[in-house]
């Protein structure tokens, strides 16, 4: 009897968008190339994941709609959810990288100060979205110590 084999996930990526067909597009794309893919569709979640998960990406939008949990607090958009990873010591710091319809242009500097690895514009291209998570995840790959 043969067995099937079974791919071994070459990431754990974590999606923030609050549009579900961006997460349904990016899910699929992501899973087909044997990645761990956990979608969230508000930051308040997304920072609870952070927290419980060791995450080897993320993928976040730029644009929310205020949380009734934060009325009265600070808009958590993308870049108060960045900049928590940022201040959070007991956390991992994934590589990050936005996927926003916003112009790139507008966020750039903002983006760069903060170490994001890569700014992917909505609508989202398959090719690029997967290119640049390959880059990304394959240079992170690269980059660790090597066990003794």
């Amino acid at each position: 009897m043969n067995a099937a084999k079974t791919i071994p996930p070459a990431g754990k990526i974590l999606v923030i968008d609050d549009n579900p067909i961006i997460q349904r597009a990016v899910y699929f794309a992501l899973r087909d190339q044997g990645y761990q893919v956990l979608m969230v569709g508000e930051v308040s979640e997304a920072t609870k994941i952070i927290r419980r998960e060791k995450v080897d990406l993320v993928l976040v939008d730029l644009s929310f709609p205020m949380e009734a949990v934060t009325i009265g607090g600070p808009q958590q958009d993308g870049f108060y959810l960045i900049n928590w990873i940022q201040r959070t010591p007991e956390i991992a710091k994934p590589p990050i990288v936005i996927i926003s319809s916003t112009d790139p242009a507008q966020y750039k500097d903002r983006a760069a100060a903060a170490g994001i690895r890569a700014c992917i514009q909505k609508p989202l291209n398959k090719e690029t979205l997967l290119g640049v998570v390959q880059a990304i995840l394959g240079e992170e790959k690269t980059n660790r110590p090597t066990p003794s």
